[in-house]
């Protein structure tokens, strides 16, 4: 698993390297024939009986901690949500990732053992026109773990 390097805020990952500037050839919708990967918005929800919110605080935190692509977390006693870039040859790609990072981090993390409840996963250009438009994550929304 790549996962790039964080740019300026949540709505402007940097770029890895070699990948062509957004509106060139290879931006979202376009087929790659040679096999490069693209970055990749992921929002997953997970949900399920009620812990003490210092265990599920310090839990995302670890994630965060041992995984720096985290952009963001909020959490309440009995639910999740995590957003994060992720690189990945195409949505098949990011959503299996997706789907394996709670279950493959909940001894290392201490997560809670709660379910997956919700997946988005859109690609950069969407992301980027849906905050155009005023659809995506608010801009306030600090990077870090935050309660709901």
């Amino acid at each position: 698993m790549v996962h790039p390097q964080r740019g300026g805020g949540e709505g402007h990952p940097s770029p890895s390297r070699g990948r062509p500037p957004s509106g060139g050839p290879g931006r979202e919708g376009d087929v790659r024939c040679d096999g490069t990967s693209r970055l990749w918005h992921v929002t997953l929800s997970v949900s399920g009986e009620e812990a003490p919110l210092k265990e599920v605080r310090r839990a995302l935190e670890q994630l965060a901690h041992d995984h720096p692509f985290l952009l963001s977390g909020r959490y309440a006693n009995d639910h999740a949500e995590i957003r994060y870039w992720e690189e990945a040859r195409d949505l098949h790609d990011a959503a299996a990732v997706a789907l394996r990072l709670w279950g493959e981090h909940r001894a290392s993390a201490k997560l809670p053992p709660w379910e997956i409840v919700g997946l988005e996963v859109i690609g950069r250009d969407t992301y980027r026109q849906r905050v155009a438009e005023g659809y995506g994550p608010h801009t306030a929304v600090p990077v870090g773990v935050h309660p709901f």
